[in-house]
């Protein structure tokens, strides 16, 4: 019988080698899909509490992930392959390289490169596949957990706006379409104080950067400025009636009436009046803000523009129009003369104070909404 020589050999060795990778490779793709075939089977028969929108869903997910790892799998077995073939042709074929002999050293070092990269494809391809499945799992669920820490009750209807207090103590304010503002303690969910000078929805409730005061805008056309006195903490909390002064024109009672409903707002003090009522609009003020300082404020009406009020002497000092149709809200920086107005007009405006004797505003267009 013949001898065979050194590289017939190697060369038959390596043909079997990848014969039998090849085979494995079909083998493993029909088991896995015989297995994918019977879990779905399994899965489709069992008397699933879920919609059957849902289930395919996720059976369609499931689907994509056994298709994504089933392409790694044989990729990665390929690049076996690929890593054997490169250590069998250096160490075979003389281990020289462009005529240069190769130490051991040397050839180790080579071969380590040569799989480095082919390791360092495989890392890529792998980050890209799953990267892909992990993005179709954050477009179908959410992991987000909250949890509830504390409610307030005491509205009659639809709450529209919420703010905290810039100064102490810090309250938390609502306005409602109930035609109330609440003010309540944050760490016991008690009402503190209910103000009812409004004869509309209270659309927004704003506080002044440095006293007890509170600014609201209501759909009866007004937005109102009014004074409250709270102290905390305190077993039950309480409104300091004794503390306001005469000129503010602020009339508190005791307890308001009983409402019958139980919602705990009618332990509240209320404040009925307020120190100034800001009236110019035409039309529902939904929003309205301070001006650095709380010497000015800004409000946002259905009417298509916004005012600029002296919050002394209550006149206006300025009418922001140019909004097309009903402006929907306003805001002012915390420390420049600046305010921002939206409106439905898919518009938003950046009005400059900064310089009195110069008024510039900037449109943004791009929403189409």
């Amino acid at each position: 019988m013949p001898i065979e020589s050194g590289s017939c050999a190697s060369a038959r060795q390596a043909k079997q080698k990848r014969k039998s990778h090849s085979l494995s490779i079909r083998r493993t793709n029909s088991s896995e899909q015989e297995r994918a075939g019977l879990q779905r089977d399994m899965l489709e028969g069992q008397d699933s509490k879920l919609p059957s929108s849902v289930r395919n869903t996720l059976l369609e997910l499931f689907g994509q992930i056994e298709r994504e790892f089933e392409n790694l799998y044989i990729e990665n077995l390929e690049l076996r392959r690929e890593i054997d073939t490169l250590n069998e042709r250096l160490a075979a074929e003389g281990q020289t390289i462009d005529g240069a002999e190769l130490s051991k050293g040397q050839l180790k070092t080579k071969a380590s490169h040569s799989t480095s990269q082919l390791s360092q494809k495989l890392k890529t391809t792998y980050k890209a596949s799953t990267s892909k499945i992990v993005s179709s799992f954050k477009t179908t669920t959410s992991r987000a957990i909250c949890q509830l820490v504390k409610e307030y009750v005491g509205h009659r209807d639809g709450i529209w706006d919420v703010s905290v207090a810039k100064t102490q103590p810090v309250v938390l304010g609502t306005a409602s379409a109930d035609h109330t503002a609440l003010l309540w303690s944050i760490e016991t969910g008690k009402c503190l104080v209910k103000y009812v000078g409004h004869v509309g929805s209270v659309n927004s409730i704003k506080f002044h950067p440095t006293e007890q005061v509170a600014l609201t805008a209501s759909g009866d056309q007004t937005a109102h400025i009014w004074r409250y006195m709270v102290q905390l903490p305190a077993p039950q909390p309480t409104a300091d009636c004794n503390q306001m002064s005469g000129e503010d024109e602020v009339e508190f009672s005791d307890k308001d009436e009983p409402d019958g409903d139980g919602d705990g707002s009618s332990d509240c003090p209320t404040v009925r009046a307020p120190l100034t009522s800001l009236k110019s609009h035409q039309g529902v003020v939904i929003a309205a803000d301070w001006l650095v300082g709380g010497k000015q404020a800004v409000t946002a009406s259905w009417d298509r523009t916004a005012n600029l009020y002296d919050v002394e002497t209550s006149e206006l000092v300025h009418s922001l129009t140019g909004h097309d149709q009903e402006l929907t809200h306003c805001c002012t920086h915390p420390t420049q003369r600046l305010v921002v107005t939206s409106s439905r007009d898919t518009t938003f405006r950046l009005w400059d104070f900064r310089d009195p004797s110069i008024h510039s505003v900037n449109v943004f267009q791009g929403h189409t909404e």
